[in-house]
C-alpha cells in the first residue's frame, strides 16, 4: 500500500505538470472505486483549473478554481498510481480516469484492485471527517517525541501499531515503522506506555530520518508503485528490516525475526532492538 513518502512522492511528480493547468476534458472509464466516483465530476471539473496541490496523510488534495470551486481528494489505496501522460497514450487496463488538460498533458489514475477513490470535496478540508480526526504530520513542528510520549502513558498496546495509529501521527505505515524502531533500537513488541521520553525523542528522530529518506529516494515500490514520472522508488535497497525476516541484521548479523502485531507482520532484529 503506499504509505505517505510514495504520496508525497506522487505530489511533487505530478505538480509541475497540472497546477495552475485547465482541465478540458475528464474521462471516466470506471466509476466503481471504493468510493464511487461522484456522477458530477466530469460536470464540475472541464473548464475548471487545478490550484496549488498539498497532501494531508495519505491524502491528495487538488484545488478546483473557477467553476465549481472546490477540492478534488484522491487516495491511492493499496495499489494505485496517478502518473502523467501525453495525448496519443493509449489507455491501459486498469486505468480508470483521466484529466486532460490544455496543455495535452493528461493527469491518469490506475488502480488494479480498485481501493482507491476519488471525491469531491466542499468547504474546510479540515472539516473533512475523513481528515479531521487525523493527527499531526511526522515532519512537521507539531510532532515530536514528547508527544509520543504523551499520548502513550497508559497504553499497553505494542509500540508499533501505537505508531501506526493515524490518531497519533499520520503517515507511519508498516514499512516505515519497522525501519524507525529499527533505527532507534525499541522492540516494537514492548508495551507503548512502557517506554521512556528519552527513548520516544529518539525515536520521533527517527522516524523524521526514515520518512525524509525515503521521499528523496522516491518512495519504496514492492510491486505496484510508481511515481507521478512513472519511476519505481528506489528505498526498498536501503529497507534494514522490512520484509528481510530470515536474513540477516545489517548491523549485528543476526538473524532477523518476523511477529504479527496488530494484524500485520513486523520484521526486527532481538539484539539490536530491546
Amino acid at each position: 500500500m503506499p504509505e505517505l513518502p510514495e504520496v508525497e512522492t506522487t505530489r511533487r511528480g505530478i505538480a509541475p505538470h497540472v497546477e495552475g493547468r485547465e482541465i478540458v476534458e475528464a474521462i471516466v472509464r470506471q466509476s466503481r472505486l471504493r468510493v464511487p466516483v461522484p456522477d458530477d465530476l466530469i460536470e464540475r471539473l472541464v473548464g475548471s483549473r487545478i490550484g496549488t496541490l498539498s497532501r494531508r496523510a495519505k491524502y491528495l488534495l487538488l484545488p478546483v478554481e473557477g467553476g465549481s470551486d472546490g477540492s478534488l481528494i484522491w487516495h491511492l489505496g493499496m495499489s494505485g498510481s496517478l502518473r502523467i501522460a501525453r495525448l496519443g497514450d493509449l489507455p491501459k487496463k486498469h486505468d480508470h480516469i483521466d484529466l486532460v488538460f490544455d496543455d495535452g498533458a493528461i493527469l491518469r489514475y490506475h488502480d488494479p484492485r480498485r481501493f482507491g477513490f476519488v471525491d469531491w470535496l466542499v468547504g474546510s478540508v479540515e472539516r473533512d471527517p475523513r481528515l479531521a480526526h487525523l493527527g499531526p504530520e511526522p515532519l512537521s513542528d507539531a510532532f515530536d517525541g514528547e508527544r509520543l510520549f504523551r499520548l502513550s502513558r497508559g497504553r499497553r498496546m505494542a509500540v508499533k501499531p501505537f505508531l501506526m495509529d493515524n490518531a497519533v501521527v499520520v503517515g507511519v505505515g508498516n514499512i516505515y515503522a519497522s525501519e524507525a524502531l529499527f533505527l532507534a533500537g525499541i522492540d516494537p513488541r514492548r508495551a507503548a506506555g512502557r517506554i521512556s521520553l528519552e527513548r520516544y525523542q529518539r525515536l520521533a528522530a527517527a522516524i523524521r530520518e526514515v520518512l525524509a529518506a525515503a521521499i528523496t529516494q522516491g518512495g519504496t515500490t514492492l510491486r505496484d508503485f510508481v511515481s507521478g514520472t512513472g519511476e519505481p522508488g528506489y528505498f526498498k535497497q536501503r529497507l534494514n528490516v522490512y520484509g528481510r525476516h530470515g536474513q540477516g541484521c545489517r548491523r549485528c548479523n543476526g538473524e532477523l525475526r518476523l511477529v504479527t502485531l496488530g494484524q500485520r507482520a513486523s520484521v526486527f532484529c532481538p539484539s539490536c532492538q530491546r
